[in-house]
């Protein structure tokens, strides 16, 4: 008799360790996840960090601190946000967005529209499109998106026309009067071979960064209307994480829409 009460009291004893373990275990499951404080974005030169700095103090005021960390390519950035390196990056427009995630089988997504930056046709052996002469090279961005939007600027001039295609290439073009020959390169390259080509279609932050000035030196300017703003991106679930959210909040802020008015002066717009 004794001995089986010995035995309830064992198997009751160790019931109530097992329960207290298990609760204890539960305890340590939902603990919360640390309050992050700093935010890593990845973005290319200008306008792009420069915009950024100013959005550091306006980010500090909401509890958090911004690393920018700068790339000169349209790539890697997208590599580091995808694979967790950075918390999200800002360089790109949605329609280049969408090919990466189709070619590169990444899971990023949108968050805000920022501004605009209208790509435009430079030269230094020409001053207006009168001048263009039979047989010029004209140098294009090499990515799809990029390229397709460079092209469709010749389009509306009337210099080239393209088969149907949802990415334009010179292998679609089914009429060219001037006989124009289309060198396609990196993007960040166009500035550096302005010497050697008639012309070059080059995205806003490129042309910036090499002192050319899209309202006083561009022959041709993408209108405003454009559907290439540049956006902020993060990883898909990561959107709706507060310290996103911040970001966001102060990208759309008075202070940067004041800060591209009066910094760009109308070479780059605000899109939100």
């Amino acid at each position: 008799m004794f001995k089986n009460i010995l035995k309830v009291t064992f198997a009751v004893a160790l019931a109530l360790g097992l329960t207290a373990c298990t609760k204890e275990e539960k305890k340590e499951e939902v603990k919360t996840e640390p309050k992050k404080t700093v935010i890593k974005v990845g973005a290319t030169p200008v306008p792009h960090v420069e915009i950024l700095e100013v959005v550091k103090p306006l980010l500090k005021e909401k509890g958090y601190d911004l690393e920018i960390v700068e790339f000169t390519d349209y790539v890697t950035p997208n590599i580091a946000v995808d694979e967790g390196e950075l918390d999200a990056n800002f360089f790109q427009h949605t329609p280049y967005l969408n090919e990466f995630n189709n070619s590169k089988n990444t899971k990023l997504v949108k968050t805000v529209n920022v501004h605009l930056e209208p790509m435009g046709l430079y030269s230094k052996k020409i001053k207006s499109l009168d001048e263009l002469e039979d047989g010029a090279t004209i140098a294009v961005p090499n990515d799809p998106t990029n390229e397709t939007r460079a092209l469709n600027i010749l389009v509306k001039q009337g210099l080239l026309k393209f088969k149907d295609a949802q990415f334009k290439t010179a292998l679609d073009i089914i009429e060219n009067p001037k006989n124009l020959k289309i060198k396609e390169l990196d993007a960040p390259q166009l500035p550096r071979v302005l010497d050697e080509v008639d012309g070059a279609i080059i995205n806003t932050n490129y042309a910036l960064a090499a002192e050319l000035n899209p309202l006083k030196d561009a022959l041709i300017i993408e209108s405003k209307d454009s559907p290439y703003a540049n956006i902020l991106v993060v990883k898909e679930g990561n959107e709706n994480k507060d310290y996103v959210k911040a970001l966001n909040e102060v990208l759309n802020s008075k202070e940067i829409k004041d800060f591209i008015a009066k910094k760009y002066k109308g070479s780059i717009v605000e899109a939100f």
